[in-house]
Protein backbone atom coordinates (compact mmCIF):
# COMPACT_ATOMS: atom_id res chain seq x y z
CA UNK A 1 0.00 0.00 0.00
CA UNK A 2 1.12 3.55 -0.41
CA UNK A 3 4.60 2.08 -1.88
CA UNK A 4 5.63 5.17 -3.85
CA UNK A 5 4.86 7.80 -0.81
CA UNK A 6 6.51 5.32 1.54
CA UNK A 7 10.17 5.61 -0.80
CA UNK A 8 9.37 9.68 -0.80
CA UNK A 9 8.84 9.38 3.04
CA UNK A 10 11.96 7.71 3.93
CA UNK A 11 13.96 9.75 1.55
CA UNK A 12 12.97 12.59 3.52
CA UNK A 13 13.07 11.66 6.65
CA UNK A 14 17.05 10.36 5.34
CA UNK A 15 17.38 13.60 4.81
CA UNK A 16 17.08 14.83 8.46
CA UNK A 17 20.37 13.51 9.88
CA UNK A 18 22.39 14.50 6.24
CA UNK A 19 20.74 18.14 6.81
CA UNK A 20 22.18 18.46 10.29
CA UNK A 21 18.71 19.07 11.63
CA UNK A 22 18.63 16.44 14.04
CA UNK A 23 20.48 13.77 16.44
CA UNK A 24 19.45 10.51 17.18
CA UNK A 25 15.67 9.74 16.58
CA UNK A 26 15.40 13.80 16.80
CA UNK A 27 12.93 14.57 13.68
CA UNK A 28 9.51 12.61 11.75
CA UNK A 29 8.41 13.37 7.81
CA UNK A 30 5.10 12.25 7.10
CA UNK A 31 3.38 12.38 3.55
CA UNK A 32 -0.32 12.63 2.57
CA UNK A 33 -2.03 10.69 -0.36
CA UNK A 34 -4.95 13.46 -0.61
CA UNK A 35 -6.87 10.87 -2.82
CA UNK A 36 -6.97 8.01 -0.08
CA UNK A 37 -7.06 10.15 3.06
CA UNK A 38 -4.01 8.57 4.21
CA UNK A 39 -0.70 9.45 5.88
CA UNK A 40 2.99 7.79 5.96
CA UNK A 41 5.10 8.57 8.60
CA UNK A 42 8.09 7.69 10.61
CA UNK A 43 7.60 5.04 13.24
CA UNK A 44 8.23 5.90 16.75
CA UNK A 45 11.98 6.40 18.14
CA UNK A 46 13.65 4.04 14.86
CA UNK A 47 16.76 5.21 14.12
CA UNK A 48 16.84 6.97 10.52
CA UNK A 49 19.77 4.44 9.47
CA UNK A 50 17.93 1.36 10.15
CA UNK A 51 14.05 2.45 8.18
CA UNK A 52 13.11 0.50 5.58
CA UNK A 53 10.19 1.58 3.56
CA UNK A 54 8.13 -1.29 5.11
CA UNK A 55 8.56 0.37 8.58
CA UNK A 56 6.45 2.92 7.85
CA UNK A 57 2.72 3.07 9.31
CA UNK A 58 -0.08 4.29 7.14
CA UNK A 59 -2.22 6.09 9.46
CA UNK A 60 -5.82 7.20 8.39
CA UNK A 61 -6.97 10.96 9.14
CA UNK A 62 -8.75 9.70 12.21
CA UNK A 63 -5.16 8.41 13.95
CA UNK A 64 -6.32 4.33 13.16
CA UNK A 65 -3.28 2.43 12.02
CA UNK A 66 -4.30 0.91 8.30
CA UNK A 67 -0.95 -0.89 7.52
CA UNK A 68 2.38 -1.65 9.31
CA UNK A 69 4.01 -3.58 12.50
CA UNK A 70 5.63 -0.37 13.85
CA UNK A 71 3.90 2.69 16.30
CA UNK A 72 4.12 5.63 13.57
CA UNK A 73 5.66 8.90 15.53
CA UNK A 74 4.35 10.09 18.70
CA UNK A 75 3.49 13.27 16.95
CA UNK A 76 1.64 11.60 14.87
CA UNK A 77 -1.86 13.57 15.79
CA UNK A 78 -0.27 16.78 15.13
CA UNK A 79 0.81 16.24 11.41
CA UNK A 80 -2.96 15.00 11.34
CA UNK A 81 -4.73 18.54 12.59
CA UNK A 82 -2.02 20.26 10.17
CA UNK A 83 -2.87 18.06 6.86
CA UNK A 84 -7.01 18.75 7.80
CA UNK A 85 -6.11 22.55 8.40
CA UNK A 86 -3.56 23.51 5.49
CA UNK A 87 -5.48 21.14 2.77
CA UNK A 88 -2.89 22.58 0.34
CA UNK A 89 -0.10 20.74 1.78
CA UNK A 90 1.76 17.39 1.17
CA UNK A 91 4.36 16.93 3.51
CA UNK A 92 5.03 17.74 7.09
CA UNK A 93 8.13 17.96 9.04
CA UNK A 94 8.86 18.39 13.09
CA UNK A 95 12.90 18.46 14.31
CA UNK A 96 14.32 20.15 17.12
CA UNK A 97 16.89 21.43 14.91
CA UNK A 98 19.23 24.03 17.02
CA UNK A 99 18.92 27.52 15.74
CA UNK A 100 15.09 27.21 15.24
CA UNK A 101 14.78 25.50 18.82
CA UNK A 102 16.23 28.43 19.96
CA UNK A 103 13.59 31.16 19.13
CA UNK A 104 11.15 27.73 20.30
CA UNK A 105 12.62 28.09 23.69
CA UNK A 106 12.52 32.01 23.80
CA UNK A 107 9.00 32.06 23.03
CA UNK A 108 9.77 34.77 20.12
CA UNK A 109 9.25 34.82 16.42
CA UNK A 110 12.14 34.98 13.92
CA UNK A 111 11.61 38.34 12.91
CA UNK A 112 12.22 39.26 9.12
CA UNK A 113 15.40 41.27 9.05
CA UNK A 114 16.63 40.31 5.39
CA UNK A 115 15.93 38.90 1.75
CA UNK A 116 17.20 35.78 2.61
CA UNK A 117 14.50 35.36 4.88
CA UNK A 118 12.21 36.95 2.76
CA UNK A 119 12.91 34.75 -0.64
CA UNK A 120 11.37 31.50 1.44
CA UNK A 121 8.52 33.37 4.05
CA UNK A 122 6.27 36.55 3.47
CA UNK A 123 7.28 37.86 6.79
CA UNK A 124 7.96 37.09 10.44
CA UNK A 125 7.97 33.37 11.34
CA UNK A 126 5.27 33.57 14.42
CA UNK A 127 5.98 31.17 17.65
CA UNK A 128 2.51 29.93 19.37
CA UNK A 129 1.04 30.51 22.19
CA UNK A 130 2.19 28.18 25.49
CA UNK A 131 -0.42 25.03 25.72
CA UNK A 132 -2.13 25.74 28.94
CA UNK A 133 -2.12 22.73 31.59
CA UNK A 134 -4.85 21.51 31.06
CA UNK A 135 -3.98 21.23 26.93
CA UNK A 136 -0.74 19.08 27.95
CA UNK A 137 -2.33 16.99 30.27
CA UNK A 138 -4.81 15.90 27.56
CA UNK A 139 -4.47 15.13 23.88
CA UNK A 140 -1.00 17.00 23.79
CA UNK A 141 0.16 16.21 20.20
CA UNK A 142 -3.74 17.30 19.11
CA UNK A 143 -3.56 20.33 20.52
CA UNK A 144 0.18 21.07 19.75
CA UNK A 145 -1.39 20.73 16.55
CA UNK A 146 -4.39 22.87 17.61
CA UNK A 147 -2.48 25.68 18.51
CA UNK A 148 -0.49 26.14 15.31
CA UNK A 149 -3.45 26.14 13.35
CA UNK A 150 -4.68 29.19 15.49
CA UNK A 151 -1.83 30.73 15.52
CA UNK A 152 -1.84 30.87 11.58
CA UNK A 153 -5.63 31.95 11.55
CA UNK A 154 -4.63 35.14 9.85
CA UNK A 155 -1.83 33.95 8.12
CA UNK A 156 -1.46 31.96 4.86
CA UNK A 157 0.43 28.44 5.62
CA UNK A 158 1.50 28.82 2.22
CA UNK A 159 3.52 32.12 2.24
CA UNK A 160 4.81 31.10 6.18
CA UNK A 161 5.69 27.34 5.83
CA UNK A 162 6.62 27.05 9.15
CA UNK A 163 6.21 27.69 12.78
CA UNK A 164 7.95 27.57 16.18
CA UNK A 165 6.18 25.94 18.83
CA UNK A 166 6.35 27.77 22.15
CA UNK A 167 8.80 25.76 24.25
CA UNK A 168 9.18 22.92 22.02
CA UNK A 169 10.72 23.47 18.45
CA UNK A 170 9.84 23.48 14.81
CA UNK A 171 7.25 22.24 11.92
CA UNK A 172 7.52 22.80 8.97
CA UNK A 173 5.38 21.67 5.88
CA UNK A 174 5.15 21.33 2.26
CA UNK A 175 3.54 20.70 -1.20
CA UNK A 176 5.40 17.19 -0.88
CA UNK A 177 7.58 15.92 2.50
CA UNK A 178 10.74 16.58 0.60
CA UNK A 179 9.70 19.91 0.15
CA UNK A 180 8.68 20.32 3.73
CA UNK A 181 12.40 19.14 4.27
CA UNK A 182 13.59 21.93 2.39
CA UNK A 183 11.52 24.67 4.05
CA UNK A 184 12.81 23.28 7.52
CA UNK A 185 16.21 23.18 6.28
CA UNK A 186 15.99 27.00 4.81
CA UNK A 187 14.05 28.16 8.37
CA UNK A 188 16.94 26.79 10.21
CA UNK A 189 19.71 28.96 8.71
CA UNK A 190 16.81 32.16 8.28
CA UNK A 191 16.97 31.64 12.44
CA UNK A 192 20.84 31.42 12.65
CA UNK A 193 21.32 34.62 10.67
CA UNK A 194 18.25 36.41 12.60
CA UNK A 195 19.79 35.46 16.14
CA UNK A 196 23.78 36.73 15.15
CA UNK A 197 22.04 40.39 13.48
CA UNK A 198 20.11 40.77 16.88
CA UNK A 199 23.59 39.34 18.51
CA UNK A 200 25.52 41.84 16.30
CA UNK A 201 23.12 45.00 16.45
CA UNK A 202 20.44 44.00 19.07
CA UNK A 203 18.29 47.06 17.87
CA UNK A 204 18.49 46.07 13.93
CA UNK A 205 15.01 47.48 12.82
CA UNK A 206 12.96 44.71 10.46
CA UNK A 207 13.44 45.14 6.39
CA UNK A 208 11.73 47.47 4.69
CA UNK A 209 7.82 45.61 3.50
CA UNK A 210 8.67 46.48 -0.03
CA UNK A 211 11.51 45.05 -0.44
CA UNK A 212 9.64 41.87 1.40
CA UNK A 213 7.20 41.70 -0.85
CA UNK A 214 9.73 42.63 -3.64
CA UNK A 215 11.77 39.04 -2.62
CA UNK A 216 9.06 37.00 -1.96
CA UNK A 217 6.71 38.06 -5.21
CA UNK A 218 9.36 37.85 -7.75
CA UNK A 219 9.82 34.12 -6.49
CA UNK A 220 6.22 32.87 -5.35
CA UNK A 221 3.83 35.71 -6.81
CA UNK A 222 1.18 35.23 -9.68
CA UNK A 223 3.83 37.57 -11.41
CA UNK A 224 7.14 35.18 -10.36
CA UNK A 225 9.92 35.62 -12.88
CA UNK A 226 12.56 34.16 -10.78
CA UNK A 227 14.41 31.07 -12.09
CA UNK A 228 13.55 29.23 -15.45
CA UNK A 229 9.83 28.00 -16.42
CA UNK A 230 9.74 24.25 -17.11
CA UNK A 231 9.88 23.70 -20.35
CA UNK A 232 11.48 21.92 -23.46
CA UNK A 233 15.17 23.48 -24.92
CA UNK A 234 15.89 22.70 -28.81
CA UNK A 235 19.60 22.59 -28.77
Amino acid sequence: MLEELKEKVLQANLELPKRNLVIYTWGNVSAIDREQGLVVIKPSGVPYEKLKPSDLPVIDLNGNKVEGDLNPSSDTATHLVLYKAFPEIGGVVHTHSPWCTKWAQACRAIPTFGTTHADYFYGDIPCTRPLTPLEIATEYEKNTGDVIVETFKNLNPNDIPGVVVHSHGPFNWGKDPMKAVENAVIMEEIAKLAFYTQSLSPHAEQMDHHLLDKHFLRKHGKNAYYGQKSQKVNN
